[in-house]
């Protein structure tokens, strides 16, 4: 399916690993132009140049930390304008709730909340001026099914959710074919599963008893390949995705067992 966006221009965040680099490969393979961010220089720098290998158009690399104004009016200068843009960041710890003090719920809220809001305030209105945009936040299938360890997580990405629910239903926003929606991943085998599992090892189980424990619960009998969740945000940046939005979309094997 040609997806409509060929020579659009992305900022897609946290991209050097994980679910944002995967979806930044499939925009790249779709012929968008990419701006990636990411703390690490030298695997952002690794994440651009196979990028480039990908797809046809350019791929600038913004260093920094997208949670800081400095780091976001980086990336955002990086790019002519932002036609797609993908937020997302490292979760915040794993732990209870119990040993968290206001720094841990701050610092969770600027990463997980008060960042994507920024950005999309940033960009939103040069969207809907332009006629077209497509926001997609990568946040986490516990907003759906909270988990009882990600509580700093379960708050940041909630509070952003019912953000976006109202924000994407502005009329000078859907009637201007901008969209904003949310990817909700489950466990997909990345580096953020493995620290999860790692720490449930830390209860008595071994990693791999932890894996085995957690696969028990997906229907699907596997974890996630980042790929499938970026073809996935791929599409919802689509030209052809331009009738949905304020969605939640979960990705999670069927992990999931409720009818909504």
């Amino acid at each position: 399916m040609d997806l409509g966006i060929d020579g659009k221009w992305a900022l897609v965040c946290a991209a050097s690993k994980g679910l944002g680099k995967a979806s930044a490969a499939a925009l790249a393979e779709a012929g968008v132009n990419l701006v990636i961010t990411a703390r690490g220089a030298d695997a952002l720098a690794q994440a651009a140049d196979e990028l480039r290998a990908l797809g046809r158009g350019e791929v600038r690399t913004v260093a920094g930390d997208i949670t800081t104004a400095e780091g976001r009016a980086s990336a955002l200068a990086a790019c002519p304008q932002v036609d797609i843009l993908v937020t997302n960041a490292g979760g915040p710890p794993t732990g209870d709730f119990r040993d968290w003090d206001r720094a841990a719920w701050i610092a969770a809220l600027d990463a997980n909340m008060l960042t994507p809001i920024e950005l999309i305030k940033a960009t939103v209105d040069g969207m809907a001026d332009r006629g077209f945009g497509r926001i997609v936040n990568i946040t986490s299938g516990a907003v759906k099914a909270p988990i009882a360890s990600l509580g700093l997580s379960n708050g940041a990405r909630s509070g952003l959710t019912g953000f976006v629910a109202g924000l994407s239903r502005q009329p000078r926003l859907a009637g201007r074919n901008v969209t904003l929606n949310n990817l909700l991943p489950g466990a997909f085998d990345t580096d953020r599963l493995r620290k999860t599992l790692q720490a449930q090892a830390g209860s008595g189980l071994s990693v791999e008893q932890a894996a085995q424990q957690r696969l028990k619960t997906i229907p699907a009998g596997r974890f996630g390949d980042a790929a499938e969740f970026g073809a996935l945000c791929a599409f919802v940046c689509s030209a052809q995705a331009g009738y949905l939005t304020g969605q939640n979309l979960l990705i999670d094997g069927g992990a999931y067992g409720g009818t909504f």
